[in-house]
């Protein structure tokens, strides 16, 4: 994304707050007026003193007095300025900030699983963050530093035109040396952004994953992977600093060259009687005043690089192409006869994964999948809960295609414990209710009672209330969390991968009791390394390299001799 289709892009943020930005112009430009008007009469003070004894200090003190009322004004108009702006630009960025959020939600999973957790917590938090900064400094610099700029030329054209020509004249040279610059440090700065983002992201696997870290002895290979991340990023962010800090001593050297032109011209005019000393004052301070945005903004050019190229990396994420269109159609009395049909599905167009697999479960049924790490069970869940679509063939609920029914009534309806547990920082009473907000305490301390979390949960401090942290709870009571939360909801159709990986074996016999029950009548998809777990499974799915091989009972598959019949005994060989 270019600069300029960046700031097209934040003018139409900005553009939801046209009243505030139009009453901002309109106080920056009372206040360049109140500005420029005040040494006008600085100068008229000047001209009063014609010499020694002849000062006429009756007009002296009105103009003091004017002087005065025009500071009190000018002073007034800058502050409300300065707090509209500061309004605007923290309001484009929640709402900004608001978007992306929304954004990363219906963000299909394939883009995801392909960036880092901390590039996109970086553009969410940091790069926002460096937009507000660049908003603010372009709602103050900008907004009175054009006026300034047009408003100065004006006064000073009444005052003398050959100046007023000379200062122009010059301009172009100040603007040529803050772009060259410009140009440069941007890219800087973009590289910048993008080397902080994968410095961020490196940071979140180490920090949430430290314990593995120290296992594996990873500590100096971690610094060492970190420390080249972070000499890029100084390399990067020194480039970009020097370039920029050399816009404003450059500018103001171009700067010091106007202002000597105009003392030169000045004097000369005085000489001949064509300007007084008074007016040369005036025009002085006009030139400074006029060259004073070109300073300040080539000051700030470093932030608001920064800013421009943080927001390429925001926009880039808005832009992300979202999940397909969710149809309007609901999934609704949902008896859970499944059919998958023919379905062809890889996460690399060059790599197949899953092919041809066929699947009918009847409604109520009971579905184990087994099979070597790697060979598409969690793949095939992850279809039916539609987080990727098929390749080709269908997913079928009640006769219904899954991408003919929205996603939300899809999910409803699937009851999902997975071997990866998740619990959000939040009470006990939060993480159990997530797909059921307004169960009442009853029916949670019945859910964990049938999930066997009742006792853990009642030892906790506040009970329900008590608020979890990273590492308030084991991960088997994680897992039995997890489980409850399941039990809460009783949906029609249930997904269990690797649920009780993470629990004791004493626990998990009286937990897979409590699945039994919960699993009667309700179709429910199993995915278990521990085959003992699924003996009683209705139906056994044997896959292995994206196919399903067997398939059959538990007896059945033993009396063939085959690959389950493998995997089943060398789980029990001494």
């Amino acid at each position: 994304m270019t600069q300029k289709e960046t700031v097209r892009r934040i003018l139409q943020f900005i553009r939801v707050y046209r009243i505030q930005v139009v009453l901002s112009l309109i106080l920056a430009a009372v206040s360049v007026f109140l500005s420029l008007y005040i040494p006008i009469l600085f100068g008229d003070m000047i001209d009063c003193i014609v010499s020694p004894q002849h000062v006429n200090w009756s007009l002296m003190g009105i103009n003091g007095r004017r002087i005065f009322v025009l500071i009190i004004g000018y002073a007034v108009s800058t502050w409300t300025m300065n707090v509209i702006n500061n309004h605007i630009a923290y309001q484009v960025v929640k709402d900004m900030r608001d978007q992306v959020m929304e954004k990363i939600q219906c963000l299909p999973l394939s883009y995801l699983d392909q960036r880092e957790t901390g590039d996109l917590v970086q553009r969410v938090i940091g790069d926002i963050d460096q937009i507000s900064d660049g908003l603010l400094l372009g709602f103050t610099q900008l907004f009175t530093g054009v006026l300034t700029i047009f408003a100065t030329l004006v006064f000073m054209l009444v005052k003398s035109v050959l100046i007023t020509i000379f200062v122009v004249v010059c301009t172009p040279l100040s603007f040529a040396v803050a772009r060259f610059i410009a140009s440069r440090s941007y890219r800087m700065f973009r590289l910048q952004t993008q080397t902080r983002g994968r410095q961020t992201g490196l940071i979140d696997e180490m920090i949430g994953h430290q314990k593995v870290v120290q296992a594996f002895d990873h500590q100096d290979r971690a610094s060492a992977a970190f420390a080249s991340l972070n000499d890029e990023l100084h390399a990067y962010s020194w480039r970009a600093v020097f370039y920029s800090s050399l816009t404003n001593p450059c500018t103001r050297f171009v700067n010091g060259i106007i202002y000597a032109g105009v003392l030169v011209f000045g004097a000369r005019q005085i000489l001949a009687h064509a300007l007084t000393i008074g007016g040369l004052s005036v025009l002085l301070n006009y030139s400074n005043q006029y060259m004073k945005p070109f300073n300040d903004i080539s000051s700030v050019i470093s932030e608001l690089q920064n800013a421009l190229a943080c927001a390429a990396r925001v926009f880039e994420l808005l832009d992300a192409r979202p999940e397909s269109t969710d149809p309007a159609a609901e999934l609704s009395d949902v008896k859970g006869d499944i059919a998958v049909c023919d379905v062809n599905f890889s996460y690399d167009r060059n790599k197949p994964l899953l092919r041809h697999i066929n699947v009918h479960a009847n409604a109520g049924r009971k579905i184990a999948l087994v099979g070597p790490t790697g060979c598409g069970k969690t793949t095939l869940i992850n279809l039916l809960m539609r987080f990727y679509d098929v390749d080709a063939g269908s997913i079928r609920i009640d006769g219904m295609d899954i991408r003919d029914v929205s996603r939300a009534s899809l999910r409803r309806s699937f009851g999902m414990v997975l071997q990866e547990t998740w619990i959000r920082q939040g009470t006990v009473r939060e993480n159990i209710t997530l797909g059921k907000p307004d169960a009442a305490d009853e029916e949670i301390y019945a859910a964990a009672r049938a999930a066997h979390s009742y006792e853990f949960i009642r030892r906790l401090p506040d009970g329900l209330d008590t608020v979890l942290y990273a590492d308030s709870l084991s991960q088997g009571q994680k897992q039995l969390l997890c489980i409850t939360r399941v039990m809460l909801v009783h949906p029609p159709m249930l997904i269990l991968d690797e649920a009780t990986s993470s629990i004791d074996t004493r626990t998990e016999v009286l937990v897979q009791k409590a699945f039994d029950a919960l699993m009667k009548g309700r179709t429910a998809f199993v995915v278990a390394h521990r085959l003992s777990t699924i003996q009683n499974a209705d139906w056994i799915l044997v896959m292995k390299d994206g196919q399903i091989i067997e398939q059959g009972t538990h007896a059945s598959l033993l009396a063939e001799h085959g690959f389950y019949a493998q995997l089943y005994n060398s789980q029990f060989q001494a």
